[in-house]
């Protein structure tokens, strides 16, 4: 009897394991569905997109449609960065005809991008002009070192021959971002990604990204000190993070 009680127990468990795998697995799915479209660089920067997240078993796909290029990347980036995903098919696509490649309008996408994410040179609010090649800046700084800064940045975009910052500098000095402010660990990823990405002097790195509780780890390989300690502080510089680990090596 002792035995046939023994068989039955494990029958009734293996068959509670069955139901509650599948249940599991669908309250991962939704709660990774439910992040992404909670994340900062969703509710920030793609909240105009028409982006569908669906999950089946940490398996994410994107479809629907993106107003820029580089929101596509973004996307997915994010997506990848939550606590489950195992994989992601971007099937994303661009609304409308977007600017050829190589093209002034093309450029100016690219600097934007390059602005965007970091919180010195409030990127949101710089207007960016580019004719063969040259780069116009205007807008508000809230220092003479943010301008500064604005132009460090735009000049390492692949493809900028020069930048003419033409930025006024606020009279009475602004509150500016302060570091750390909450914002999710999936979002700090993806942006420190496409910031690396966007930047001349980082974009051929093999740099990885991880981000726990708003410290930024990189690992990877640089070809020397100075593309080093650069990844980091273009790092250091981007939307919630509140410090970097710069693990890479030297080659």
């Amino acid at each position: 009897m002792k035995v046939t009680y023994r068989i039955v127990f494990m029958v009734a468990a293996v068959a509670l394991l069955a139901i509650s795998l599948p249940v599991q697995a669908s309250r991962m799915d939704d709660r990774i569905e439910s992040s992404a479209k909670k994340s900062y660089v969703f509710k920030t920067y793609l909240q105009a997109d028409d982006i569908k997240i669906q999950s089946v078993d940490g398996v994410v796909t994107l479809t629907g449609t993106v107003s820029e290029e580089f929101h596509k990347p973004l996307a997915r980036e994010t997506v990848a960065g939550l606590p489950g995903v195992k994989s992601v098919d971007n099937k994303l696509e661009v609304k409308g005809k977007g600017p050829a490649e190589n093209s002034d309008e093309w450029l100016t996408t690219k600097v934007k991008t390059a602005l965007l994410f970091h919180r010195s040179v409030s990127g949101l609010k710089t207007e960016v002009n580019v004719k063969d090649r040259i780069v116009t800046l205007q807008g508000e700084a809230a220092s003479e070192a943010q301008k500064n800064l604005a132009t460090e940045y735009a000049k390492d975009v692949d493809g900028v021959k020069d930048v003419n910052n033409m930025m006024t500098v606020a009279m009475t000095p602004k509150k500016e971002q302060t570091v750390g402010q909450k914002i999710d660990d999936a979002s700090i990823t993806a942006q420190v990604k496409m910031t690396l990405l966007y930047h001349r002097s980082t974009s051929a790195l093999n740099t990885s990204v991880a981000t726990k509780r708003g410290v930024v780890t990189l690992t990877g390989k640089a070809g020397n000190a100075a593309e080093k300690d650069l990844a980091a502080k273009f790092a250091y510089d981007v939307n919630g993070v509140r410090s970097v680990k710069n693990l890479m090596t030297i080659e």
